[in-house]
């Protein structure tokens, strides 16, 4: 259960009656609502407020059973709705002590009033009076993108220094009798029950997603006694401080877990991972039976390596294959699927998406069981990726193949190791700019660091249990 779920479940129990104790001393809600509205009859006739239609309307069905003591009601019967003003933008000034809030100031159920703000002369507090946003009143966002559920988010308004005005498309809910905790509508309103009753109502074209003051206040709301209602705020507020304090610790639990990889892939590389065996064939040899040299000593990247260890350039014992531009038009539903940049996953090859070809091509742009692929230019060069599926495959352009030129002398796993190490250097390299791009040349040219094939193995060995312990953490977060 992630923290999300830990908190819908805490509002479920909260909403439900089952996060603290009920005291039959309480004076039941059904009491509240009465004097509740009382106080709307009173408001309307002083003509501050409109009748509701829905006011007498029955609840038909409830979504589920109460305590004792608590009661149904809908949202309108204890608050009323402002919307908001449609300020125009050739009134906004630089800077004073009037803010108009917008929906981009209510994100994430939090009040950002640092997000791009907009201000409005005193001149125009007189005209826009109605507006005006009072401390524990109740925001909402009424527009976002359909079918995301990226709005409703809900807040209550703290004690700020300066004004706050209502902006179209932020929704105000306000309290009808102030004793009524507006903090618990709060909860209520975030809860997925409600969430999943208020964007049943959502209208709106293709991309824009609203939702009405009409539905809003239709809601259909529990309502505890009102000790009862300060007592769940109070514990629902207790248990996230404790959910947040677990969420920050989780993470930092991941960054210390990427960073223990890291260091035990720099140990690795270094030869600080396990102990070396004079008996290993040395690195020397093996370079020595494909005819290739070691690179010399002023061309290393840092410290001396262990004995039986030799520098060497990538290109030495592995080959490099750009991919081929690849028509569209030869697109297809099936047949050999087409790498391309995009199916570059968490270190993984993922084709699920891929497109497929049926023409013929060359052997050079084939695929196999191990290669380690690599983005060569876009917003994610150097992203890179094992493809280890049992099936052929075909090389699209700008993605690299670094495929191992001699099983006998370079395992492929400490191939991909190693690669993991370089990215950084990788990235430092790239150019274009916004577009950034490498090279087959450049990824050949980089210098690594080449152990004995047996203490490749046994480094293998040991980083994977390293890494799985790793893992077992972090997937237990």
């Amino acid at each position: 259960m992630n923290t999300k779920q830990i908190r819908q479940k805490i509002l479920d129990l909260a909403i439900r009656g089952e996060l603290v104790p009920q005291d039959p001393t309480d004076e039941p809600a059904s009491v509240l609502l009465e004097r509740i509205r009382a106080e709307k009859e009173q408001l309307i006739k002083d003509k501050k407020l409109k009748r509701d239609k829905k006011d007498n309307e029955p609840i038909d069905e409830i979504p589920f059973e109460l305590p004792e003591g608590w009661e149904w009601c809908r949202l309108g019967e204890v608050c009323f709705f402002k919307g908001g003003y449609a300020f125009k933008s050739n009134k906004y000034i630089e800077k004073s002590n009037n803010q108009v809030i917008r929906i981009g100031n209510v994100k994430n159920n939090n009040l950002i009033l640092s997000n791009q703000p907009v201000y409005i002369p005193d001149t125009l507090q007189n005209e826009i009076e109605d507006y005006h946003i009072k401390e524990n009143d109740l925001l909402f966002t009424m527009t976002g993108t359909k079918g995301k559920r990226d709005y409703f988010y809900t807040l209550v308004v703290p004690k700020v220094k300066h004004n706050l005005y209502l902006n179209q498309r932020v929704g105000l809910l306000r309290v009808i009798l102030s004793e009524l905790n507006i903090y618990f509508i709060n909860l209520v309103l975030k809860h997925q029950f409600v969430l999943d009753s208020i964007f049943q109502t959502e209208t709106g074209n293709v991309n824009q997603g609203n939702i009405g003051s009409e539905n809003t206040l239709n809601l259909l709301i529990p309502i505890p006694p009102l000790a009862e209602q300060h007592r769940i705020v109070e514990k629902v507020e207790q248990l996230f401080a404790l959910v947040d304090t677990i969420e920050t610790h989780k993470e930092q639990l991941k960054s210390d877990v990427k960073q223990a990889k890291n260091q035990v892939l720099n140990y690795a590389i270094a030869g600080k991972l396990t102990h070396q065996d004079p008996n290993d064939e040395p690195a020397e040899e093996l370079l020595k039976r494909i005819g290739k040299t070691t690179t010399t000593a002023a061309d290393t990247p840092y410290e001396k390596l262990p004995k039986g260890w030799v520098w060497c350039k990538l290109g030495e014992v592995c080959s490099f294959e750009n991919g081929y531009a690849f028509n569209s038009d030869d697109y297809q539903k099936n047949g050999t699927p087409l790498i391309r940049i995009s199916n570059i996953k968490n270190g993984k090859i993922d084709i699920s998406e891929a497109v497929f070809i049926k023409i013929e091509y060359d052997k050079r742009f084939m695929v196999e069981y191990g290669d380690l692929l690599i983005a060569m230019s876009g917003a994610t060069t150097g992203k890179m990726g094992v493809y280890k599926l049992d099936r052929e495959a075909v090389l699209n352009q700008r993605v690299g193949n670094i495929k191992i030129r001699n099983k006998d002398i370079f395992f492929h796993k400490f191939r991909n190791y190693i690669m993991q190490t370089k990215s950084d250097e990788i990235l430092k390299m790239a150019y274009g700019g916004a577009q950034p791009n490498i090279s087959g040349k450049m990824i050949e040219n980089l210098t690594i660091p080449l152990p004995p094939l047996a203490e490749q193995y046994r480094i293998v060995q040991k980083i994977e249990t390293y890494f799985s312990f790793l893992d077992t953490i972090e997937n237990s977060l």
